[in-house]
């Protein structure tokens, strides 16, 4: 447990950081109109393929049985991410397709 406490109190200035990222990302996101919405997640998913391939490497410089599982899950999250993120787009890109009568 004084690990834990050690490892916040040591990187206190980054887990600050990473706490404010979070709120300042929740409230540009939730100020998006709607119509804005398919490009800023085409443009997410181009970035995730970005850390998809950079997880690839670091996986492949793993040493130790732990970091190579975490380095496969991220490498499966990533890719399930976009995924995801492209069947969502393209419905959304469907809506405002017009219609075959």
């Amino acid at each position: 447990m004084e690990n834990i406490f050690g490892f916040f109190l040591e990187h206190r200035e980054a887990i600050f950081i990473v706490i404010l990222s979070v709120f300042l990302g929740i409230e540009v996101i939730s100020h998006v109109p709607a119509i804005l919405h398919t490009p800023l997640m085409s443009g997410a998913n181009a970035i995730h393929g970005v850390v998809i391939i950079g997880a690839i490497i670091v996986m492949g410089h793993a040493d130790t049985p732990g970091s190579m599982i975490l380095g496969f899950l991220a490498v499966v999250l990533g890719t399930l991410n976009v995924v995801g993120g492209f069947v969502v787009t393209d419905r959304m890109l469907e809506m405002f397709k017009k219609k075959k009568e």
